[in-house]
C-alpha cells in the first residue's frame, strides 16, 4: 500500500526538515503541528496545517492539537475492510498513512534542578502518545516513526518500494514506537510516584516504612553502554541505568582515564562505591569480585591505602579501589606501586592525576558524592529467571548501644572500636561471611562459603599471627561452637555476630571457657 499522507509532529527537530523534503519529493502529502509545521514551512516544505484537516483551531495553549476524528480516524482504519474505508469517505476524511512522531522531553525536564511539577506536566505529551498507539496498532497499514535515526532508511525503503514498505519493516517500527510509549509512561509513573512519596516504578521511596508494593511494577531504564563482552567473552553484554539514578551511583561517576568499563569492572566499582561510603574517616576499600580483600580507615588517605594493601597484598593485585576522600599524590604513589584495574574517588589532585595517568589502561572515576553522599534509602533488585526479587537494601545504622554482651568477660573501650570496624565491614562480604579486623583494618575476610567454619578457616587463615588480639565478625549466628574454638586456637580477643541460634549456648560457654569477650547484635547480615 502506496504511502500517500503522513503526519508530523515532532518534539526532536533533528533531519526533520531534511526526511519532510524527502517525504515531499516521493509525492506524500505532509500534515503538521505547531512547532513542527514552522520548521517545515522555513525549510520550503509545502505543508499542510492540522486545523486544515480538522476544521478546529489549536487550543488550551496547544495542549489539544490532534485529538480528532479526523486525525484519529485517519489513522485507526483499516484499509482491508471497506466498510471502514466506506465510512471514512462517508465522513469526509482521508487515510493517513505515515505517523511521525516523538515526544515532548519530559525526561531532561525533569532532570534540570529545581523543576516546578507545574514544569514537569507541562511536559506530558497528551496528543503524541495516542497517535503513536494508534499508528502503531495498524501497522498492517500504517507505518509509525518515533526514532530520528530512522529516517534515512525509511526513505531509502520508499524509494526501492516505489512508496511503499515492507510488512516487516512497519511491524518493526510499531514494536519500536510501543516501547517508545512504554518507555515515556513509566518516566512518568516513576517522577510523579517519587514526587508524592508513594512507592515508585523503580521502587525508590524515601518512605520504605509505609511503602507498599504495587501489583505491578515498571522499571525505566537507559542504555549507559554497550561493552564488549560480559562476565566471560563468549557473553553478549551492556550496562543500563534508572532514569533518575541518585548522586551517589556510579551511573554518574566520571571517567578521566584508563581503557573501557568492563562488564566485571562495573560490578565490582558498584560494590566499591556502596562500601566506601560506609565510614565517615577516611577510608580505602579494594575489592575482588564484590567482596572486599582490604578495608581499612585512618587519618589520612595514604595511611587508609596502606592498611588496605596491607591486610592482603595478594588479592589487591587487579583489584577495584574506592575512597572517600580526594585522591592526593602520597596515596596515589603508592597506588601506582601495584597493578589495578579501576580507581574511584571524589576527586583526583592535579599530581595524582599526573602519577596515575602513567597507567595507559588504568581507569580513574571521578565520582564526586562520595565526599558526601546522601542519605537516600533505595531498593535492591536481584534477577531471577522470569521474575525479580525486591527488597529494602540493608542499610541499617547498628549500634552498640543495642548490643548484648553474653559471656563472662566484656570488651575494653579499643575492642569495642574494633567490633563496630568490623561488624560495619562483614555486612558486605557474601555469605558465608567472616571478618577477622583490627586497628581499623581487616586482616583476613571468607566469603560465600558454603559453611561458616570454612569461611572463618580462610580469614584466620589469611590473618595468620596476625590474628592474635584481633576480633573475629560473623555476618549470621554460629550454629555450633567449632568456630569460637577455631577462634581461641588463632587468639582471637572478641567476636562478634548476631546471635539467635538454638546452640547459642554452645558458643557461649566455648568463649567463656576461652575468655573471649562475645556480643550479640541481634541482627544477621546475609548478603548472597
Amino acid at each position: 500500500m502506496r504511502i500517500q499522507r503522513a503526519l508530523i509532529s515532532v518534539s526532536n527537530k533533528e533531519g526533520i526538515v531534511e526526511f519532510a523534503r524527502g517525504l515531499a519529493a516521493l509525492g506524500v502529502e505532509i500534515i503538521s503541528t505547531g512547532g513542527t509545521y514552522g520548521v517545515l514551512r522555513e525549510g520550503g516544505i509545502d505543508v499542510t496545517p492540522v486545523q486544515d484537516i480538522t476544521k478546529f483551531p489549536e487550543c488550551l495553549g496547544g495542549r489539544v492539537k490532534t485529538l480528532h476524528p479526523a486525525v484519529h480516524a485517519g489513522i485507526l482504519a483499516r484499509r482491508d475492510v471497506p466498510e471502514q474505508m466506506a465510512e471514512l469517505e462517508t465522513l469526509g476524511i482521508k487515510p493517513i498513512d505515515l505517523v511521525v512522531v516523538n515526544l515532548y522531553p519530559f525526561a531532561a525536564t525533569v532532570a534540570k534542578e529545581n523543576v516546578t511539577l507545574d514544569e514537569a506536566l507541562e511536559n506530558i505529551d497528551i496528543g503524541g502518545p495516542t497517535m503513536i498507539r494508534a499508528a502503531a496498532k495498524n501497522f498492517p497499514s500504517v507505518a509509525v516513526v518515533v526514532n530520528p535515526k530512522r529516517y534515512s532508511e525509511i526513505l531509502k525503503a520508499l524509494e526501492e518500494g516505489n512508496g511503499t514498505l515492507p510488512l516487516e519493516l512497519r511491524q518493526e517500527l510499531a514494536v519500536e514506537a510501543f516501547g517508545h510509549t512504554a518507555q515515556y509512561d513509566s518516566m512518568i509513573y516513576s517522577y510523579l510516584a517519587r514526587e508524592s512519596g508513594r512507592l515508585n516504578a523503580a521502587l525508590c521511596s524515601d518512605q520504605l516504612d509505609t511503602a507498599e508494593f504495587p501489583a505491578q511494577g515498571f522499571i525505566p531504564v537507559v542504555l549507559q553502554q554497550k561493552m564488549r563482552y560480559g562476565e566471560n567473552p563468549h557473553q553478549k553484554a551492556a550496562f543500563y541505568r534508572d532514569v533518575y539514578p541518585p548522586a551517589d551511583s556510579l551511573c554518574w561517576a566520571e571517567q578521566l582515564h584508563g581503557k573501557e568499563l568492563s562488564f566485571n569492572n562495573i560490578n565490582d566499582a558498584a560494590a566499591a562505591v556502596e562500601m566506601a561510603k560506609v565510614f565517615d574517616r577516611p577510608a580505602v576499600v579494594a575489592v575482588k569480585h564484590a567482596n572486599p580483600c582490604g578495608w581499612a580507615v585512618a587519618d589520612t588517605l595514604a595511611e587508609a591505602y596502606r592498611k588496605a594493601y596491607e591486610g592482603d597484598p595478594v588479592s589487591i593485585f587487579g583489584g577495584i579501589i574506592a575512597c572517600n576522600r580526594t585522591l592526593d599524590e602520597d596515596t596515589a604513589r603508592q597506588m601506582a606501586e601495584i597493578f589495578l584495574e579501576v580507581i574511584v574517588a571524589p576527586d583526583f589532585t592535579d599530581e595524582a592525576l599526573a602519577i596515575l595517568t602513567q597507567k595507559k589502561n588504568l581507569r580513574l572515576l571521578r565520582l564526586k558524592a562520595l565526599a558526601n553522599p546522601p542519605q537516600d534509602k533505595w531498593w535492591d533488585w536481584k534477577r531471577v529467571k522470569g521474575g525479580w526479587l525486591v527488597q529494602e537494601a540493608d542499610l541499617s545504622e547498628d549500634t552498640r548501644d543495642a548490643w548484648q554482651v553474653v559471656t563472662e568477660t566484656a570488651p575494653d573501650e579499643d575492642t569495642w572500636k574494633d567490633l563496630e570496624f568490623g561488624w560495619k565491614t562483614v555486612k558486605y562480604v557474601k555469605s558465608n561471611a567472616i571478618v577477622v579486623a583490627k586497628d581499623g583494618m581487616t586482616l583476613g575476610v571468607g566469603a560465600g562459603q558454603m559453611n561458616r567454619l570454612e569461611a572463618a578457616k580462610i580469614a584466620l587463615r589469611q590473618a595468620g599471627e596476625r590474628a592474635e588480639g584481633a576480633i573475629l565478625a560473623s555476618d549470621a549466628f554460629f550454629p555450633f561452637d567449632d568456630v569460637v574454638r577455631l577462634a581461641a586456637e588463632y587468639k582471637i580477643k572478641a567476636i562478634i555476630q548476631p546471635g539467635g541460634s538454638i546452640r547459642d549456648q554452645d558458643s557461649i560457654a566455648a568463649a567463656n571457657k576461652a575468655g573471649i569477650p562475645m556480643v550479640f547484635t541481634g541482627r544477621r547480615h546475609f548478603r548472597h
